[in-house]
């Protein structure tokens, strides 16, 4: 093995292992979402949970593929792929209906989270691991001429622009007390979650992402 195939045989084992740390930051962000948004009665929180959830099964799908990248230097998505995005797509889809029916009654019923200052805190911590693990994917996606491991780190933004709803909702309610800001930070995540459910029907079917979708 030469210098060159040793430093790509690293460079797609560091790829491998951002797929993997991706996972398991979004399992434990997303049962400390989910727990505190229930106990705070929080629904933009929660709804932030639901997504870093339905994320892994998104995340199982990149790191079977760089595996296979790795091994045979393909591509092409898989039948495993493509029922894992079609599965995040669907979810995806579940998650924006409730959480629109969800908000709408909340507003209705004027219902006030507890706090948000738990959402403010996971909202920052997220937004930091997002910024290096974009950094990161993009720094090998480049070296190794990957697009599609160029389309994760892309597609990782969304995860990003998630964090900043959160945390701009969260910070509005602490400031002003409105209730119905907890609501409207839930509408703003459903439709990006519509937005991650499109693209990842979309990738399933072979096309390009426009990298709108998938946290932490």
């Amino acid at each position: 093995m030469n210098m060159s195939d040793h430093q790509r045989h690293k460079l797609h084992a560091t790829a491998r292992l951002l797929a993997l740390f991706t996972i398991g930051y979004n399992l434990v962000e997303g049962l400390v979402s989910i727990w505190l948004g229930l106990s705070d009665e929080t629904l933009s929180l929660f709804g932030f949970g639901v997504d870093s959830f339905i994320e892994v099964v998104s995340a199982i799908g990149v790191w079977h593929m760089l595996t296979r990248i790795a091994r045979n230097s393909g591509e092409t998505r898989d039948e495993f792929e493509r029922r894992a995005l079609r599965i995040t797509g669907g979810s995806f889809y579940l998650l924006t209906v409730g959480l629109i029916l969800t908000a709408l009654t909340n507003i209705f019923q004027q219902h006030r989270p507890e706090t948000t200052r738990w959402g403010i805190v996971i909202s920052l911590a997220s937004m930091s691991f997002m910024w290096l693990l974009i950094r990161l994917k993009t720094r090998v996606g480049r070296a190794l001429g990957s697009p599609a491991i160029l389309a994760d780190a892309a597609c990782s933004r969304a995860c990003l622009l998630l964090s900043l709803v959160l945390l701009a909702a969260s910070i509005g309610y602490e400031l002003t007390g409105i209730g119905n800001l907890d609501a409207f930070g839930a509408i703003l995540i459903a439709w990006l979650t519509w937005k991650e459910g499109r693209e990842a029907f979309a990738k399933a079917q072979g096309l390009s992402c426009s990298c709108t979708c998938g946290h932490g």
